[in-house]
């Protein structure tokens, strides 16, 4: 009996062909029984490690500077860590625009005000408050930051000659520079808020102050700065020093007001350093749960591949299994019809692209019962710029009333001409050519060809899967210039890591193949797969360029 290897070397030019080309079935040797499948290891503490330093990494990035320095003050702790818990850009992404959604007073419009305030805010905290640090950086920005403008801003740039209010003892004395804010609401604080922030330092950094008497520049010189108390002979200055509140306040004839308590003053010196509570709790719990009813079941896939360097048309595919229609009969027709309407819009929520469509679904009715057992699918191509950005799809049975809105994060991608890149890796149920004046129109049409993928990358035995994938950027030989470069091919049972094949061809013997670009269509029949999921495995490189492209896709065979 042949080894499997001599099989994967003899047989597997008949198994992965052209599209279009003639296919035969290879045969395939059972799985040894009591294989068994690998299982997960527990991660080793080496391992644990290795993973938090890749992740610190990754957040040492745009992210990181937007968790520690544009939210910094307004993310609450349940936010940043489920922020740091993410895996991926993607998440990341996602997890921003929800953030700002969550703040939006007009979730309607296509501004965002309170993100557009908050950066004014910061903008305005670097210009006036900077002092050898970033004004966001310091107290008073932080403040700024946190609640906005103050309602009442008592500035003493200079210091000098100050007069006491009454509660803090009364009398004359001199102070270093100081501030004092006054806001007249802040939600979860309180009414009256009154903060004060002194320079003592005389460097312009203005620190927040629990203490009143931090401002008094003549605290420690004895017999100057005294209060009515002290002037009297009432008390005596050192009295100050034996305060048990945390102040060192000059007795006065009265009792302190109660913002002045010493808790009072504690509880709200930590609740400013504490992040505003979410004012819409309405968009919070849209985000935590979305319960829908009567949702009409829909898969989505977008494709890429490059047109210019500054343009990526994109495939948006949308599948629906018939079963989840309702058919109306007419004339020993059965008809069903879904309307489709689709919104692709920037992370700032501008609107970049829309478009609708009628889906008709005809069917002889003798046949319904047959047609129920397939899919209905639409597809459509939009050419976008390289970027983030959120695709919401809305489809309604018009007949049965049910609908389903669909949303997912689409990340364009970006080709550098000096970079080996790659469209996405697309398995298809159709894989055909058009005729000439259809190139580059028309449903899942991609160049020369139809393209139509299979959504939810599932086949049954007796399919053949389509296989596409287009190369970009290799380096040009000197002499033919033409691609210098390799395509390896691989299918593995996942569970077994069993190779059921392996497969090399050349670049240059691809037809069509140039330097700028190499297009894969290739046919794989499935006949000798046993029913189970597999990983399509790829690498190609370029020799000239040393580098290296590994895409896959995992795909089940019923």
């Amino acid at each position: 009996m042949m080894s499997r290897k001599t099989i994967a070397a003899g047989t597997i030019a008949t198994l992965l062909v052209p599209a279009g080309a003639v296919l035969w079935a290879a045969d395939k040797k059972q799985e040894p029984a009591g294989s068994r499948e690998t299982v997960a290891k527990p991660m080793s503490e080496k391992e644990r490690r290795k993973r938090e330093e890749r992740l610190r990494k990754e957040l040492e990035t745009p992210f990181r500077k937007w968790l520690d320095e544009d939210v910094r003050y307004i993310i609450t702790d349940e936010e940043r860590a489920a922020f740091k818990r993410l895996a991926t850009d993607e998440e990341r992404e996602q997890f921003i625009e929800q953030f700002w959604l969550r703040r939006d007073p007009s979730p309607d419009s296509q501004e965002n005000e309170f993100k557009e305030e908050h950066y004014r805010r910061i903008a305005y905290a670097n210009e006036r408050f900077a002092s050898g640090i970033p004004g966001w950086k310091t107290d008073r920005g932080r403040i700024y930051i946190t609640f906005g403008p103050a309602d009442e801003v008592e500035s003493h740039p200079s210091g000098g000659t100050y007069e006491r209010p009454i509660e803090e003892g009364g009398g004359t004395t001199s102070t270093f520079p100081f501030e004092k804010w006054r806001y007249r609401w802040i939600e979860g604080i309180g009414s009256d808020i009154i903060i004060e922030f002194v320079d003592t330092t005389m460097t312009g950094e203005y620190r927040m102050t629990m203490d009143p008497s931090e401002k008094d520049a003549l605290m420690m010189v004895p017999g100057a700065g005294l209060t009515l108390y002290e002037q009297m002979g009432l008390s005596s200055k050192t009295d100050r020093f034996s305060r048990t509140d945390g102040t060192r306040l000059g007795v006065g004839p009265g009792a302190l007001p109660m913002r002045m308590n010493q808790f009072e003053r504690l509880n709200q010196f930590a609740m400013l350093q504490k992040p505003p509570a979410v004012k819409f709790k309405d968009l919070e719990a849209a985000v935590s749960s979305k319960i829908t009813f009567n949702v009409l079941p829909i898969r989505v896939r977008a494709d890429f591949t490059k047109m210019t360097n500054s343009t990526v048309m994109t495939y948006v595919t949308i599948q629906m299994d018939k079963k989840d229609l309702q058919f109306k009969q007419t004339d020993n027709i059965a008809k069903a019809m879904v309307n489709i309407y689709a919104r692709i819009t920037s992370m700032s929520r501008r609107v970049v692209n829309v478009f609708e469509h009628p889906v008709v679904i005809e069917t002889p009715s003798e046949l319904l019962a047959e047609a129920s057992k397939t899919a209905a699918i639409y597809g459509n191509a939009i050419p976008l710029p390289p970027g983030m950005y959120r695709l919401n799809v809305v489809v309604k049975d018009v007949i049965g009333g049910n609908m389903n809105n669909y949303e997912m994060a689409l990340n364009v991608p970006r080709y550098d001409d000096e970079k080996l890149g790659q469209s996405s890796l697309i398995l298809a149920d159709m894989i055909e050519k058009v005729p000439t004046k259809n190139i580059g129109t028309g449903m899942f049409v991609i160049g020369s060809s139809k393209v139509r993928p299979r959504v939810n990358e599932s086949f049954k035995r007796d399919e053949k899967m389509g296989i596409y994938l287009a190369l970009y950027n290799f380096e040009p030989d000197e002499k033919t210039q033409r691609p210098n470069g390799v395509v390896e091919y691989e299918v593995v049972k996942n569970g077994s890591n069993q190779k059921i094949f392996e497969f090399s061809e050349e670049l240059h013997a691809i037809t069509g193949a140039t330097a700028n670009q190499v297009t894969i269509e290739k046919l794989l029949p499935l006949k000798g797969l046993e029913p189970g999921q597999y990983t399509l495995k790829m690498k190609v490189v370029d020799r000239n360029r040393n580098q290296t492209l590994t895409p896959t896709a995992t795909f089940t065979v019923s």
